[in-house]
């Protein structure tokens, strides 16, 4: 005898994600849509307002910014992505809102029996105008013996919306002897803008990937000159350049090769901002951090590595927030993966 059920066939896919901001007249963001499917899960705390809401530098009321931010964590059931999982999350923000998206902890890769059974992971985001997004996740951790895909494509209506987001991968378990052992990695960030015909145009493309041997044959453990973690940091837009010029800015004042103090003259005493800057330029040295800072096309695109794990997310964290506009326009949460 066969049954019948009286619900409807689900249209859903496994693994995919929405999420959907819009703006509730008059201006009140709403998060209109936060659906899931297994294995992703997603959880929106209560909004928060900004800390500079409601007022400006001149004491008068700063109509612009939006009322409240609005929070997204991206989770997985079990804590990380097992061989064969697709994870596809389409994002999409109206005029005048604000996002952070979060994880929490990293996103773990779990063994593939296969390097051909390869694990993906992907997010579409369309932000319109005078929209900003704030991703900073916790890094990516591969475990030995993976095989993982990442894309985070990003389309920007006009070229107006504003971007602040952090893609990096960490060298696996070290507590357990992994040294970049996996199959494979690969991550491809784009930032693309849409026209009001809807016609699309490449801005920006970034791709990291490693192979388990490479061109030379080599193990990719003995690539990496003992580095534990990679990093890019993409920033973009109105709201975070005063972000991007401290990134160029701070990058210019590194020490170059060649520079030397002769001693000629005795050296006046550093400013605060030039202590600071000392001071971590000496922590960076200690953790055998490395970085750099370019603009293209509009962007300041931030590579950085580390021999810590902690070394660089205490870095980006102590960057973050001595310039400061992000936790004052999107509040402390903004920064939780940095803690």
């Amino acid at each position: 005898m066969s049954f019948t059920s009286p619900f409807g066939v689900s249209t859903s896919t496994p693994g995919h994600g929405s999420i959907v901001l819009d703006i509730l007249p008059p201006d009140k963001p709403v998060l209109r849509t936060v659906s899931y499917q297994y294995p992703l899960k997603l959880v929106a705390p209560d909004p928060l307002p900004p800390p500079n809401y409601g007022s400006k530098a001149d004491g008068g009321p700063d109509q612009a910014a939006p009322c409240l931010v609005h929070t997204v964590f991206l989770l997985t059931y079990g804590g990380g992505i097992v061989a064969g999982d697709c994870v596809d999350l389409d994002v999409q923000l109206d005029s005048n809102t604000r996002l952070i998206l979060l994880t929490q902890g990293s996103t773990k890769i779990f063994k593939t029996p296969s390097p051909e059974l390869v694990s993906q992971q992907r997010m579409t985001v369309n932000l319109k105008h005078d929209a900003a997004l704030v991703y900073l996740p916790d890094p990516v951790q591969p475990f030995a013996h993976t095989a993982f895909s990442q894309s985070q494509i990003y389309h920007l209506e006009q070229e107006q919306g504003s971007l602040c987001v952090c893609d990096w991968v960490t060298s696996g378990r070290s507590a357990r002897g992994e040294n970049w052992d996996m199959y494979g990695y690969k991550s491809r960030n784009e930032v693309w803008t849409v026209d009001e015909a809807g016609k699309k145009r490449l801005l920006l493309r970034d791709n990291l990937i490693l192979d388990k041997h490479g061109r030379t044959g080599m193990p990719m453990s003995s690539r990496m000159d003992n580095y534990s973690i990679f990093g890019t940091l993409i920033v973009r837009g109105l709201i975070f350049s005063s972000l991007s010029k401290f990134f160029l800015d701070e990058f210019e004042a590194l020490p170059r090769i060649g520079g030397r103090n002769w001693g000629d003259a005795v050296q006046p005493d550093l400013l605060p901002h030039e202590q600071r800057r000392y001071e971590r330029q000496q922590r960076e040295k200690s953790d055998g951090l490395i970085w750099s800072a370019a603009n293209v096309r509009g962007f300041v695109l931030v590579k950085f590595g580390s021999r810590e794990v902690q070394g660089a997310r205490n870095w980006l964290r102590d960057m973050i927030n001595e310039e400061g506009s992000v936790p004052d326009s999107f509040g402390e949460r903004a920064i939780l993966c940095l803690k």
